[in-house]
C-alpha cells in the first residue's frame, strides 16, 4: 500500500455512514489482505527475456509470423487498416475490448526488409521489424509514427504470468491524449499514469489519478500524422509519457516517449493511423459501433443524492415547469432503496413509484434509477439467495464467496465473467422497468469495497471464471464494468426490444461504449474542477465514448452562483447534461441561486433544447463512424500545433466551436480558431481564422461560434425542424448532415445531405438524396431554411 491508497482508504471510509459501517470497513480491509496473502502466489525470483535475433519469418494472412530466439511476434493487418502485433504467440482473442474477430487483409504480405528484418505493407501503413525485435509504424511515404523497443519480460522462475515492458519513441512535436477519463488534459503532460480502476474515495480534481475508468489507449498526434495504440492487457498497469524538444532548427530534436508496464496478461498491441476521423472510425470497427441512445436522453437530466421522497420530486419537477425549464429526466440514487440493496425500493419515501414514473412520463420526464453490482449478504434478500442458487457471486481462492462492504453493508459481488451470470443478471432489470424506470445508471462498479486501509475493491486473488478461461482478479478488475454493462445492455435489448436501452457506467474499459456511456464521477466543486470536467469528456471522446458529462456544480459542496451558472452553461454543449450532487452538498435546482442566474440558466436550456435535432445528428453520426459529439479544436486539421496544445475549447460536431469560461470574473476571453470563417453565434460578427480572436462572453452566454457554411438542424419556434444555415465565405461552398430520428427504436433513419453556396447575390441551399449524389442531382430543402451571417462587418484579426 502506497501513500496515495493509504489516503484514498481513508477519505472512503470516513464516507461510509456510522461506527457500525467503520468498523466493517476494518475488517473488510483485513481481510481482504488475508485472502491475498493465502491467495496469492508469492513473486519469487525472476529472469528478464527480451526477443533475441531474428530466426525466421512465415508469411501468412495479413502479415505473418517472426520467430525470434526467445520469442515469437505475430503481425496482422485487418481489412479496415488496423495493424495488430503479439508477442509470445499473443492472438486478438480472446478479448473484452474486440466486437467480433477482426478479418486480415490479404492484400497485406510479409516480406523481407533491410537488415535482416522483416516488413508488412498495407495500403495505409507499413510496418518494419528490425531483426531484433523493434517495430516502426510508419506512413505510407516512409515517415516513421512509432517506434517500439524491443520488449523485455521479468518470467518468475516458478512459472506464472510474467511482467512486462514496452518502451515507444514518438516525434519531437507530438502530443499524447486519451487512457481512459483523466482529470488532467485532454493533453497528458510528461508523467506516470496508472491503469486501474479506482474509485478516489470522495471527489476528485485535477490532480488525481487513477480515476473510475482508465484505458490503455493513446491518441498520438503530430505533423506527420496521428495515430493510436491500444495495449490489450486488463492487467494492472502503468502509462509513462513524456514529450520530446525540438532542437529550434539545430536538428537536436529530442523524440518523445512513452513506456506501459503491465503486471500480467498478454503483450499485443493495434495501432490505427490516419486523420483523427479515419482513426476513430478504424477503433469503433474494433470495438463496437457506438451505442444510440433514445432521444429524450440527449436532453437535460436532474439528479440528486438524498431525495427526500415522492413529493420532493415532484416538488422539483413542478419547480422546472414553473420556472419555464425544460426537463427530460430525473435520476434516483442509492438513498430510493430499501437500505441501499438494488432492486428494492424504500416503500416509506416511494409508496407508488410506478404512478409517480407513469406522471413524470406524461409531463415528458423519465425516470432513471441508479444501479450497483454490490448485493447485500443476507438471506432473504431476494437477489442475494438468487444469486447464491446459481452460484453467480466472486469467490476466493479457498473456495469462499468473497464479501465485501458497500452502501447495503456487508456485500457479495456478481461475477460478470461468467455469461450464465450476466444472463441473470440481465433479466432482473425488468423489476426496474415494472416500476417505470426508463434509464439505467451504474455506480460503484470498479468495483468499489470500502476499506479502512489497502486498495479499495475486491481481494487481487479473488476467483473469476473470465469466460471459461479461470483467473483472478488482477485480470478480471479493469473488465467488471464491462461485463456488468454488457449484462444490462443486453438484458435490456431482450426485456424491451422495441426501445434502444439508456445506461450509463461510472467505470468501465476499452469497448464501453458498445453498451452506453460514462460520466465524470465525484468531480470536486471549484474552477478545477470545472475545468477537469471538459477534459474528461475529450480525453473519454478519443478513446471511444462519445457519450459522457460531468455533474454539473460538482458533486460536493456549495458552487458559487457564477461557477454554477458557467458549469451549466457548459453542460448544455456536452453530450450528457446532467446535474447531480451529494446528499450533503448545497442545491442544484437553477431557482436556487438567484433570479440572474436563473434566467441565464433558462437561456441555455433553451438553446439546448433547440440544438436538440443537431445532437440527435450527432449521435446517429458516432454510432456510424464513431467520432465524438465534442472534439478537440485539432479535430480537422491535427497538423496545427497551436490547436493542438488548446484544451479551454472544443468542436461540436463539424459546425459548432464552443469556448467556455473556466474561470472566475470573466466577461470577455481569447479564442483560438482552426482555419476558416467564424460566426460569433450571439452577434453574427465573422473572425477569419486561423488564429485567436477576443470574444465577449457576459454572464448571460459562453462564446459559441459557427462555421461559414454549416447547415445545422434545429428546432424550430413551433417545435418543428428547421435548418439554420450559416453563410459561406465567397468563393467558397459548405454544407451539413441531418438525420431524422422518430425518438427511438431501431429502425434506419434517412440521412439528408445539405449543400451551400453562393449563387450571384444570394446564398444557394440543396438538398442532395442518396442517389443523386451519384449524378449531382439536387433537390429542394425538406425544411425550413433561416439564413444567418449576411451583411455583418468581418472582424479584423
Amino acid at each position: 500500500m502506497d501513500g496515495r491508497d493509504l489516503v484514498r482508504s481513508r477519505k472512503v471510509a470516513g464516507s461510509s455512514v456510522g461506527a457500525a459501517q467503520r468498523l466493517r470497513t476494518v475488517r473488510a480491509a483485513w481481510r481482504r489482505r488475508r485472502a491475498d496473502a493465502s491467495g496469492l502466489p508469492p513473486r519469487g525470483a525472476e529472469r528478464a527475456r527480451v526477443p533475441g535475433a531474428v530466426r525466421e519469418a512465415r508469411p501468412g494472412p495479413g502479415g505473418g509470423v517472426v520467430r525470434f530466439e526467445r520469442s515469437e511476434l505475430r503481425i496482422m493487418v485487418a481489412v479496415n487498416g488496423a495493424v495488430f502485433w503479439g508477442w509470445d504467440g499473443a492472438e486478438p482473442e480472446p478479448s473484452y475490448a474486440l466486437a467480433g474477430a477482426p478479418e486480415p487483409d490479404p492484400r497485406a504480405v510479409l516480406e523481407p526488409d533491410k537488415d535482416g528484418g522483416w516488413r508488412v505493407v498495407a495500403e495505409r501503413v507499413t510496418v518494419s521489424v528490425s531483426r531484433h525485435g523493434a517495430i516502426e509504424v510508419c506512413t505510407p511515404g516512409g515517415v516513421v509514427l512509432r517506434r517500439d523497443l524491443p520488449p523485455r519480460w521479468w518470467d518468475p522462475v516458478d512459472g506464472g504470468p510474467a511482467r512486462w515492458m514496452q518502451r515507444s519513441e514518438v516525434a519531437a512535436d507530438a502530443r499524447f491524449f486519451g487512457l481512459g477519463g483523466r482529470a488532467q488534459g485532454p493533453r497528458l503532460r510528461a508523467g506516470t499514469y496508472r491503469l486501474w480502476n479506482t474509485d478516489p474515495g470522495g471527489s476528485f480534481g485535477p490532480g488525481d489519478d487513477p480515476l473510475y475508468l482508465t484505458m490503455p489507449v493513446q491518441v498520438v498526434v503530430a505533423d506527420a500524422g496521428t495515430h493510436m495504440v491500444f495495449h490489450d492487457t486488463s492487467w494492472d498497469g502503468t502509462v509513462t509519457l513524456r514529450e520530446g524538444e525540438e532542437g529550434a532548427g539545430s536538428g537536436h530534436d529530442r523524440g518523445g516517449s512513452c513506456e506501459v508496464r503491465a503486471e500480467g496478461g498478454p503483450l499485443r498491441c493495434w495501432v490505427v493511423v490516419g486523420t483523427p476521423a479515419r482513426v476513430l472510425l478504424g477503433w469503433a470497427s474494433l470495438t463496437g459501433a457506438p451505442a444510440l441512445p433514445p432521444s429524450w436522453a440527449l436532453g437535460y437530466h436532474h439528479a440528486r443524492w438524498g431525495f427526500g421522497g415522492e413529493q420532493e420530486v415532484r416538488r422539483i419537477v413542478a419547480g422546472y415547469r414553473e420556472h419555464g425549464l425544460p426537463l427530460d429526466a430525473v435520476h434516483l440514487d442509492i438513498d430510493h432503496f430499501d437500505g441501499h440493496q438494488v432492486f428494492t425500493v424504500d416503500q416509506e419515501r416511494f409508496p407508488k413509484l410506478p404512478q409517480l414514473a407513469e406522471e413524470l412520463r406524461r409531463d415528458g420526464v423519465r425516470l432513471v434509477s441508479i444501479v450497483d453490482p454490490a448485493v447485500r449478504a443476507e438471506p432473504g434478500n431476494e437477489v442475494y439467495d438468487a444469486g447464491v442458487a446459481l452460484d453467480a457471486f466472486v469467490r476466493d481462492a479457498s473456495g469462499r464467496v468473497v464479501r465485501g462492504v458497500v452502501w447495503p453493508g456487508e456485500s457479495v459481488f456478481p461475477d460478470f465473467t461468467h455469461a450464465r451470470v450476466r444472463v441473470w443478471w440481465g433479466e432482473l432489470y425488468a423489476e426496474r422497468l415494472a416500476l417505470g424506470f426508463s434509464g439505467f445508471w451504474h455506480d460503484m462498479n470498479e468495483p468499489t469495497s470500502f476499506a479502512a486501509f489497502g486498495d479499495t475493491t475486491l481481494p487481487r486473488s479473488a476467483r473469476h471464471a473470465l469466460e471459461g478461461r479461470g483467473g483472478d482478479h488482477r485480470e478480471a478488475h479493469n473488465v467488471y464494468a464491462l461485463c456488468m454493462a454488457g449484462a444490462a445492455y443486453e438484458g435490456l435489448r431482450t426485456l424491451v426490444p422495441e426501445e434502444r436501452p439508456f445506461l450509463f457506467s461510472r467505470s468501465g474499459w476499452a469497448g464501453l461504449q458498445r453498451y452506453g456511456g460514462t460520466w465524470s464521477g465525484d468531480v470536486s466543486t471549484g474552477w478545477p474542477g470545472l475545468r477537469a470536467s471538459l477534459a474528461l469528456v475529450l480525453g473519454l471522446g478519443l478513446c471511444g465514448i462519445p457519450y459522457s458529462g460531468p455533474d454539473i456544480g460538482g458533486f460536493d459542496g456549495s458552487p458559487s452562483p457564477e461557477l454554477y451558472l458557467r458549469w451549466f452553461q457548459l453542460g448544455a454543449y456536452l453530450p450528457l447534461f446532467r446535474t447531480h450532487a451529494a446528499i450533503r452538498a448545497g442545491r442544484r435546482e437553477p431557482w436556487e441561486f438567484g433570479a440572474e442566474v436563473l434566467a441565464h440558466a433558462r437561456e441555455a436550456l433553451l438553446e439546448r433544447r433547440r440544438l436538440s435535432p443537431y445532437f440527435v445528428t450527432l449521435a446517429h453520426l458516432a454510432r456510424r463512424t464513431g467520432a465524438p459529439y465534442a472534439r478537440p479544436l485539432w479535430w480537422g486539421a491535427p497538423e496545427d500545433r497551436e490547436l493542438r496544445d488548446c484544451e479551454d475549447a472544443f468542436l461540436l460536431g463539424d459546425c459548432l466551436l464552443v469556448a467556455p469560461v473556466l474561470g472566475p470574473g470573466v466577461d470577455r476571453r481569447a479564442v483560438r480558431l482552426p482555419r476558416g470563417r467564424w460566426y460569433d453565434t450571439a452577434t453574427e460578427r465573422a473572425y477569419e481564422g486561423p488564429g485567436q480572436v477576443l470574444v465577449e462572453a457576459p454572464a448571460g452566454r459562453i462564446p459559441v461560434l459557427a462555421r461559414a457554411g454549416a447547415v445545422i438542424p434545429v428546432r424550430g419556434a413551433d417545435g418543428g425542424l428547421e435548418l439554420e444555415v450559416w453563410a459561406p465565405a465567397r468563393g467558397r461552398t459548405g454544407g451539413g448532415l441531418v438525420v431524422r430520428d422518430a425518438g427511438d427504436g431501431w429502425d434506419e433513419p434517412e440521412i439528408e445531405w445539405y449543400v451551400t453556396r453562393w449563387e450571384g447575390p444570394r446564398v444557394v441551399v440543396e438538398r442532395e438524396s442518396r442517389e443523386d449524389r451519384e449524378d449531382d442531382g439536387v433537390l429542394e430543402p425538406s425544411h425550413p431554411v433561416r439564413l444567418r451571417g449576411l451583411g455583418e462587418p468581418r472582424a479584423q484579426m
